[in-house]
């Protein structure tokens, strides 16, 4: 599903992201386009049966694909265009991020709403993936593979830990909303 492949892209650190065009409900267009809207896209190899010259250039020049492969492919192909695209120096992340009145500096560890906040380790990283999401739900799912260490934490004790205290620290109850069936997001 085209949903699972933008969150995969939005918060995978992977150097690149071999997208079908053709997925279901949003389509690989739709989600690369959503994907390059964001401050640090990956770098996006689209896949697809549409191979004339104009679906390609459509793709390189108007969807921001930085790659495109028609199907079908010979496998070695792929794999030499997947080692080319992860070749290119990557854009270094965003040090500071800004999501509302919140600033978090990810080079300092500091969090600050109008003023410097103290968060812990986890609750940095539960706000740093809520602010890199940019008022998107994240999954709960999501969450705990992001910052809950599976082989410390037993699976009862591996929820979106940490946002109570969170959303009391941002000095503001309503600053992370639970979406039922979709997630968390922050609301800026």
């Amino acid at each position: 599903m085209g949903e699972e492949a933008e969150r995969m892209g939005t918060f995978s650190d992977s150097d690149v992201l071999i997208l079908d065009r053709d997925l279901p409900v949003m389509t690989g267009n739709g989600v690369c386009s959503r994907l390059n809207e964001r401050t640090d896209p990956p770098r996006i190899l689209m896949l697809t049966a549409a191979g004339d010259i104009m679906d390609k250039v459509y793709g390189l020049e108007q969807l921001g694909t930085d790659d495109y492969l028609a199907k079908p492919f010979d496998f070695a192909e792929l794999v030499a265009r997947v080692r080319a695209l992860s070749r290119r120096a990557p854009k270094p992340p965003p040090v500071v991020l800004h999501l509302g009145g919140i600033v978090l500096d990810r080079a300092r560890h500091e969090v600050r709403v109008g003023t410097k906040t103290e968060l812990t380790p986890k609750e940095f990283a539960v706000l740093e993936m809520l602010m890199k999401a940019r008022g998107d739900a994240v999954t709960r799912r999501e969450l705990v593979r992001a910052v809950c260490d599976e082989n410390l934490n037993p699976p009862h004790q591996r929820g979106p830990c940490h946002r109570q205290r969170l959303r009391a620290k941002l000095g503001n109850p309503d600053a992370i909303t639970t979406d039922t069936g979709e997630g968390y997001r922050l609301c800026g």
